[in-house]
């Protein structure tokens, strides 16, 4: 499998107590154990299982997946943004691997 890539997509700019909408994406297969190799072995699961998304270090958003979500898991959310500052984006695989991004945004 490739190494996972985050893609984070958050305005620059907003004005305070504005909504803004983020989109996240992460290349990842997704592989949820229920398969079985050319020898017919099972494939051990490998999703990620958690995300989670803070500002300024406050939890804004947090999801658990389960083996069901497709490769690639895609989120649309919205948050309220009162100051210019930090998104920070987790995603958690099961292997323990976790995969971050951060995108600055100057409230005006």
């Amino acid at each position: 499998m490739a190494t996972p890539r985050p893609r984070v997509k958050v305005p620059k700019t907003a004005s305070a107590g504005d909504v803004i909408t983020i989109k996240t994406l992460i290349s990842h297969e997704m592989e949820s154990g229920q398969r079985k190799d050319k020898d017919g072995k099972v494939i051990p699961r490998e999703i990620i299982n958690k995300f989670t998304c803070e500002f300024n270090g406050t939890k804004v958003f947090e999801c658990e997946l389960e083996p069901a979500v497709s490769a690639n898991p895609y989120f649309e959310f919205s948050a309220k943004v009162p100051e210019s500052g930090t998104f920070k984006f987790i995603w958690v695989d099961d292997n323990g691997s976790t995969y971050t991004d951060e995108q600055k945004i100057t409230v005006k």
